[in-house]
């Protein structure tokens, strides 16, 4: 089964504060680069640069934007990286208005919806919940303390 990943699935590979989801994610992308089972949206590739090299309040950034740009690059290497055209852009604009989810969120459905992808591996959608024809699964629901 082919999954899509999610910007945050990406970001915490590098995210000191968080050992056990940094722990997980690297886990999930070394077997999906096994598997050959994920893929990734051109936006989630855009979000991790901007996330991981913006400075938090006064402390530094995840990563120098060097080591950024090579992790970017390693993802495009490692995974099928999957593209927006017209028809994801305006499935996303459907998804805003079906299920109410704020632009980016949407804008991550519509890729799996348009490519065919039926799970979506994110922590920002309620999980189990489907929308449409894709189905959301949180990788870090045993992690998380709550």
């Amino acid at each position: 089964m082919a999954f899509l990943v999610d910007t945050n699935i990406l970001v915490y590979c590098f995210d000191s504060r968080e050992l056990a989801k940094r722990a997980q994610a690297r886990e999930l992308l070394r077997r999906g680069a096994a598997e050959r089972t994920i893929q990734i949206p051109h936006q989630a590739l855009i979000e991790f640069v901007s996330v991981v090299t913006r400075r938090k309040g006064y402390g530094n950034p995840l990563l120098p934007e060097e080591e950024a740009i090579r992790q970017a690059e390693g993802f495009m290497a490692d995974f099928q990286v999957l593209y927006p055209n017209e028809r994801v852009f305006r499935t996303a604009l459907l998804g805003m208005a079906t299920y109410r989810l704020p632009w980016f969120d949407a804008y991550m459905w519509a890729y799996a919806t348009h490519y065919g992808i039926p799970e979506l591996l994110s922590e920002d959608f309620e999980h189990g919940r489907r929308y449409g024809t894709v189905r959301v699964r949180n990788p870090f629901l045993l992690t998380d303390p709550a």
